[in-house]
C-alpha cells in the first residue's frame, strides 16, 4: 500500500519553505485537457499567479483558445499569459521566439510569419512550474519557468546538435496572439523601446474578448545588447558571444512602471524553478489524496493542479492589497470557488476582488478579464460566489459589505433583468430559460444573505423572485420551457433541440436545463408531482437517445442519454438522486462519468476546462461529495474514488475522509460514521467538515438503502434524503 503522508497546509506567504513529498509533482499529467476541446493551457506559472509563460502554436481556431493545441507540431513563440480552458480566446500576448545566427525574416502581420517553426513533440517536456522544448532542429533548447510575477526564460545552444558558431536573438511579436471567434478588431497597437543596455520595455493593446486591454512588459536580459531591428510590430533582439541566453519578462495591467518594478524583483531562473515546484507542491498538498487505482491517484493530482490556474492575480507585486481576475463565474460558481472556500486561503481575496470591482465600476462581476467586464454568457454568478463566501465565514469578507452590493442585483445592465408577470418572453429575449434559471438561483443567494444580516425586505424581495423558475415548467410535458409575451410555450418543442447561439437554452436544450434548480429542488419535485415522478424524469434523461439535431452547440459533449458532462449547466444533475432517496443512483452515475470522461490522455476532459471548473467537479467528486447548491453550505455524498483522503482546510483543522472496502466493483455507499458515530443523512455541513474529524464510508457492490429515509434540514430549501 502507499504510504500516506499528512503536511499542513502553507500559506502562500511561506511557500519557499513547504517542504516537498517525493513523487507528488510526477502524479501530474499536464498535457491532459490540451488536446480535444479542453483548452487547457501548458506550460509554466505558479498557482493563481499572473503569469503562465509557454508555446504558442501557428494554428488558430476554437481549439487553440489557449493557443496551444497538442495535435499541433509548430511553435510560434512563448507567450507570457495565457487563459486556461476557455471558449473564447484571448490573452496569449508578448511572443517571443529564440533563433540562432542572423534574424529571420519579421513581418509582424500574422501569428508566426516568418520565424516560426515545426518541432519534435518528443523533445517537450512539461510540469508543473516548467516547460522546455528543442529548437532549431535540436540545435537550440527554449526553458521556462515562473514566479507569480515574471515569466524566466532559458535558451541553450546545443553544441553536439550544431548550435556552435551561431549567437542566441529573440524575435518580439508584438502583434500576433490566439484569435476570438468574435468579430473584433484584435490587435490596436503596440510600442517598445530599449531602456537599458540589457532591457526591453514596451506595451501591446488588444480588442478581443477583452475589450481595449492594455498590457505592459518589461524584458531583462543576462547579455548585454547588440543590435535591435525591427518595428513597433515586432522586432529582432541580438546579442553577441552567446551560448545561454536568460530573459526575465515582467507583465503589468496597469502602467509600465510597474511592469519595471514587477521585474526589477526578479530572482534567478533556477530559483524561481525551485520555488515554483515548492509553491505546486505545497498546492497540491491541500488534500492528501490515496485513490482505489493508480489512474485515480493521477487524474485527481492532476485535476487540483488544473484548479489552481485561475483566477489570476492582477495587481502588482508593489500593490498593499492583492486583486485578482479571470473569474468565469458561469462556470466556477458551481464547484471550483466552493472548493477554494474549503482549501485556498485565497479565497477571500477572490471575493474582495469582485466587490471592489463592484465598487468602483458600478456593477456586479459577471465574467471578468484583466480588468475588463465581458459579459459573457447568462446570469451574475459573482452573486452567489461572495455570499457563499460570507455565509460560510471566509476570512477577510465581510457579509455587509457583500450584501451592500449583491442587493443591487435587480438593477444590473444584464439582459433579461425585466420580468414580465414573472417570466422572461421567449419571443423578446434570446436564452430565456436558461437566463431566468440562472438568475434565480442568484436571487436566492440575495435572499439567503440578506436574511443572514436581518435585512427582511430585501429577503422577502429576492425569495420572491428566486421562485420565478415556477413559471417555465410545463406539467404536461415535464420540461422548462419557453413563454412567449402571451402566456403560452413555444411551439414546436423538442427537448433534445437547441441552436448554439439562439434558442430558449444556451448551450443546452430542455432536457439539460430542466434541472437547473439546485436552490429548490424539492420545490422541483412538487412540480413535478411528486419523488417518484420527479425520478423517473430523472431516470429518462440518462436513458434518452443521444442525438443532437444540426446546428447544436458544440459544447454539449459528455453524453449519457441527454445528460451533458462537458459543459456546466449538467455538473450538478447526478447528485439530484439523493434529494428523492435513490443516492445509490447518484452513485452509479458518478462512477460513469468518472470512468469514461476523465482520462490520462490529452484528450482527457470531455469539454472545455472552463478555469477550473470541470477539475473541480472530479477533486469533489473523488472525495465522495459534491456543493449541488453551494450558498446552501451542503456537500452531497456521491461515491468516493479514495481509500482515504485528508483535506487541509483553511480553518486549520484537517478532515479526514476515509472509504473503506471501496474499490471498482464496490461503489456503493452501505453506511456512514462521522466521528464514530453513525451517521444517516446524505450530505455533510460546510461547517462539519471546517470543524475538522472524521468522515467514513462503508462501501459495497449492492445496492443499499442509505440515504432512502427523510432527514429535515434546519432550512427547507435543501432538505434531501
Amino acid at each position: 500500500m502507499k504510504k500516506f503522508i499528512i503536511l499542513a497546509i502553507v500559506l502562500p506567504s511561506v511557500l519557499s519553505s513547504c517542504c516537498q513529498t517525493e513523487g507528488r509533482l510526477d502524479l501530474v499529467e499536464p498535457l491532459v485537457g490540451s488536446g480535444g476541446h479542453g483548452h487547457v493551457f501548458v506550460g509554466a506559472n505558479v498557482p493563481h499567479g499572473m503569469i503562465s509563460v509557454g508555446p504558442n502554436n501557428v494554428s488558430e481556431g476554437w481549439d487553440w483558445c489557449s493557443g496551444y493545441h497538442d495535435s499541433d507540431r509548430t511553435i510560434a513563440g512563448f507567450a507570457q499569459n495565457h487563459l486556461s480552458g476557455t471558449g473564447i480566446a484571448d490573452l496569449g500576448e508578448i511572443i517571443m521566439m529564440p533563433f540562432l545566427g542572423q534574424a529571420q525574416l519579421v513581418k509582424g502581420t500574422g501569428n508566426g510569419d516568418g520565424y516560426a517553426e515545426a518541432y519534435d513533440k518528443a523533445s517537450e517536456t512539461v510540469a508543473p512550474g516548467y516547460y522546455s522544448v528543442m529548437l532549431s532542429g535540436g540545435r537550440l533548447k527554449a526553458e521556462m519557468t515562473a514566479d507569480e510575477y515574471v515569466a524566466y526564460h532559458r535558451y541553450v545552444k546545443n553544441p553536439s546538435g550544431g548550435g556552435s558558431g551561431n549567437d542566441i536573438g529573440v524575435v518580439f511579436d508584438l502583434v500576433s496572439a490566439p484569435k476570438s471567434l468574435m468579430a473584433r478588431k484584435g490587435y490596436l497597437g503596440s510600442s517598445f523601446r530599449q531602456t537599458g543596455a540589457r532591457r526591453i520595455q514596451g506595451y501591446r493593446t488588444s480588442d478581443e474578448w477583452a475589450r481595449g486591454l492594455t498590457v505592459w512588459f518589461a524584458a531583462e536580459f543576462s547579455s548585454d545588447i547588440e543590435s535591435v531591428e525591427g518595428d513597433s510590430l515586432a522586432f529582432a533582439v541580438h546579442f553577441a558571444d552567446t551560448d545561454c541566453l536568460e530573459v526575465k519578462v515582467a507583465l503589468s495591467y496597469t502602467s509600465a512602471e510597474a511592469a519595471l518594478a514587477n521585474v526589477a524583483a526578479a530572482t534567478s531562473f533556477d530559483r524561481a524553478l525551485s520555488d515554483a515546484r515548492k509553491a505546486w507542491d505545497c498546492a497540491l498538498s491541500a488534500i492528501e489524496f490515496e485513490g482505489i487505482t493508480p489512474l485515480a491517484d493521477t487524474l485527481f493530482h492532476t485535476s487540483l493542479y488544473h484548479t489552481a490556474f485561475a483566477p489570476q492575480l492582477f495587481s502588482d507585486a508593489s500593490c498593499k492589497d492583492r486583486r485578482y481576475t479571470i473569474f468565469s463565474t458561469w462556470d466556477t460558481y458551481r464547484a471550483a470557488h466552493p472548493l477554494y472556500t474549503i482549501i485556498d486561503p485565497r479565497a477571500g481575496d477572490y471575493v474582495n476582488s469582485m466587490l471592489e470591482i463592484a465598487e468602483e465600476s458600478g456593477r456586479l462581476p459577471v465574467w471578468h478579464l484583466a480588468g475588463v467586464e465581458t459579459d459573457c454568457m447568462v446570469g451574475v454568478h459573482s452573486v452567489p460566489v461572495m455570499v457563499d463566501a460570507a455565509l460560510k465565514g471566509v476570512d477577510g469578507v465581510e457579509p455587509e459589505r457583500v450584501l451592500a452590493q449583491v442587493r443591487k442585483l435587480a438593477s444590473q445592465p444584464v439582459e433579461g433583468m425585466e420580468y414580465q408577470d414573472g417570466y422572461l418572453p421567449a419571443d423578446k429575449v434570446n436564452w430565456s430559460v436558461s437566463r431566468a434559471l440562472e438568475y434565480c438561483i442568484d436571487d436566492d443567494a440575495v435572499a439567503r444573505l440578506a436574511e443572514f444580516c436581518g435585512d427582511t425586505l430585501t429577503a422577502e424581495r429576492y425569495a420572491s423572485r428566486a421562485r420565478n423558475y415556477r413559471h417555465y415548467f410545463d406539467p404536461e410535458t415535464g420540461y422548462m420551457r419557453g413563454r412567449l409575451s402571451d402566456g403560452t410555450f413555444r411551439e414546436p418543442f423538442h427537448p433534445s433541440w437547441s441552436m448554439h447561439m439562439e434558442a430558449d437554452y444556451v448551450e443546452g436544450n430542455a432536457w439539460q436545463y430542466t434541472w437547473l434548480v439546485p436552490h429548490d429542488v424539492h420545490g422541483l419535485i412538487s412540480l413535478f408531482g411528486g419523488e417518484d415522478a420527479f425520478l423517473r424524469q430523472l431516470d429518462a434523461l440518462f436513458a434518452a437517445d443521444e442525438a443532437l439535431n444540426e446546428g447544436a452547440s458544440i459544447d454539449i459533449t459528455g453524453m449519457i442519454g441527454q445528460y451533458a458532462h462537458g459543459n456546466e449547466p449538467s455538473h450538478h444533475i447526478l447528485y439530484m438522486y439523493a434529494y428523492a432517496g435513490q443516492q445509490y443512483k447518484t452513485a452509479e452515475k458518478v462512477r460513469e462519468v468518472c470512468n469514461r470522461f476523465y482520462t490520462t490522455a490529452p484528450d482527457g476532459l470531455i469539454g472545455n476546462e472552463d478555469c477550473g471548473q470541470m477539475s473541480a467537479w472530479y477533486v469533489f467528486s473523488s472525495l465522495g461529495l459534491y456543493p449541488v447548491h453551494p450558498v446552501a453550505g451542503v456537500y452531497v455524498f456521491g461515491s468516493p474514488l479514495c481509500r482515504e483522503a485528508v483535506i487541509h482546510t483553511v480553518s486549520g483543522k484537517d478532515f479526514r475522509i476515509i472509504a473503506r472496502n471501496n474499490s471498482s466493483d464496490n461503489i456503493y455507499i452501505q453506511s456512514v460514521l462521522l466521528d464514530g458515530r453513525p451517521y444517516e443523512y446524505s450530505w455533510i455541513s460546510h461547517e462539519d467538515i471546517m470543524a475538522g474529524g472524521e468522515l467514513v464510508f462503508i462501501m459495497g457492490s449492492e445496492p443499499s438503502d442509505f440515504g432512502s429515509a427523510p432527514h429535515v434540514r434546519p432550512f427547507a430549501e435543501t432538505t434531501i434524503k
